[in-house]
């Protein structure tokens, strides 16, 4: 089947089943886009995945057909006779996630339906959870027909793992539309949290165990010393948070936490300097649109980051508050190196895959499968 035109007279479409978890709101927003553009070119979708995920991402709007079906952390044999009955006439199933990709290869066991595994991240887990982990990576590495990373270092990770065909498949996700309006409206959250006249940096960060947070807040105590002394607006929310905003009290860092309800695009919009301070990160979000923006950015060199930003931005070693509190200082004293950041991040913002290339990309992989099986 061509990749760019409708399957020939008297030929059924090829049927997709495109299985979701849990999954990240950026894994939930490739579906969709993946979705609509499969539909587009001519292929019949199924979507799987917890009744939640159609009322957040819609992809029934998107001419796909959904199907509720719950994906528990454990295989349950409820939950794998539900996906073998989804995939009945499938010709090719896409999971998305280890979650995913485990269950859809217990439902095709003794089935010669090739399965497309999609590996968006990487965990963390430590412990008994992390060896667990490794088995499923290794169960699925090798059920899967193809797997798609979507950074080098999980299409290395794929194939340490045994799997037999393991490809790079960046992920586009869809841009969102700069904020747009009178210079005040863009100064006013910049305002409300007593910026005006000092510089802005904004992070995101999950407030929990990980002490992901540690290496900025070290930095910050650094930052103090500065004249005038920026202020870091942290977005995102976490079971940790009122530990740690007793530590920001106790040792009086400039830093603000914003909770769930501090809006990175909107933060974005007058931002001095973005700060990526992940442990491992695909194509990050924040990265994502601070380039697109034009907001200089220095970044943990982790993960797929170094691969999406190029010379872009300043990159750092993850934990290493030091280098971060230097690279910041050193932006901040140097506008003619800020606005050289800015136009390149824009200029490399330009060149990434879009929506359309991703989907012409997946759809040769589906159209290889289909060739040969």
């Amino acid at each position: 089947m061509s990749s760019s035109t409708a399957p020939p007279h008297g030929r059924a479409p090829l049927h997709v089943v495109q299985l979701l978890g849990g999954g990240s709101v950026g894994t939930g927003t490739h579906v969709r886009s993946l979705s609509a553009g499969l539909v587009a070119r001519g292929l019949r979708v199924t979507v799987g995945a917890p009744a939640s995920a159609e009322r957040r991402y819609r992809f029934t709007a998107a001419g796909a057909r959904f199907v509720p079906v719950p994906l528990p952390v454990r295989a349950t044999p409820t939950a794998v006779g539900l996906l073998r009955e989804l995939c009945a006439d499938a010709d090719l199933v896409h999971a998305h996630g280890m979650r995913a990709g485990m269950l859809a290869a217990l439902a095709l066991r003794r089935r010669a339906v090739p399965l497309v595994v999609t590996w968006h991240s990487r965990s963390a887990l430590p412990g008994v959870r992390a060896q667990l982990r490794l088995l499923s990576e290794h169960w699925v590495a090798r059920a899967a027909s193809v797997v798609l990373g979507t950074t080098s270092d999980l299409v290395d990770r794929a194939r340490s793992r045994g799997a037999r065909d393991a490809r790079l498949a960046p992920v586009a996700l869809p841009a969102r539309r700069a904020a747009v309006g009178p210079a005040v409206e863009r100064h006013k959250i910049r305002a409300e949290l007593g910026a005006v006249d000092r510089p802005l940096l904004v992070a995101e960060a999950i407030l929990d165990r990980t002490h992901d947070l540690d290496p900025l807040l070290a930095a910050a105590r650094a930052w103090r010393r500065l004249s005038p002394q920026p202020l870091v607006a942290v977005a995102g929310d976490g079971p940790e948070r009122s530990s740690l905003q007793r530590r920001i009290d106790r040792e009086e860092l400039p830093v603000r936490l914003l909770g769930a309800g501090g809006d990175r695009s909107a933060l974005l919009a007058d931002a001095d300097v973005a700060l990526l301070i992940a442990r491992w990160a695909a194509r990050a979000p924040l990265a994502e649109q601070a380039m697109r923006r034009g907001v200089p950015l220095v970044a943990t060199a982790v993960g797929g980051v170094p691969e999406l930003v190029g010379d872009a931005a300043v990159l750092v070693p993850y934990g290493d508050s030091a280098a971060l509190a230097a690279a910041v200082e050193s932006l901040l004293t140097d506008a003619p190196r800020r606005a050289a950041l800015a136009e390149a991040g824009r200029a490399r913002a330009g060149s990434w895959p879009t929506e359309d290339t991703t989907v012409a990309q997946v759809l040769s992989v589906y159209d290889e499968l289909a060739a040969t099986g």
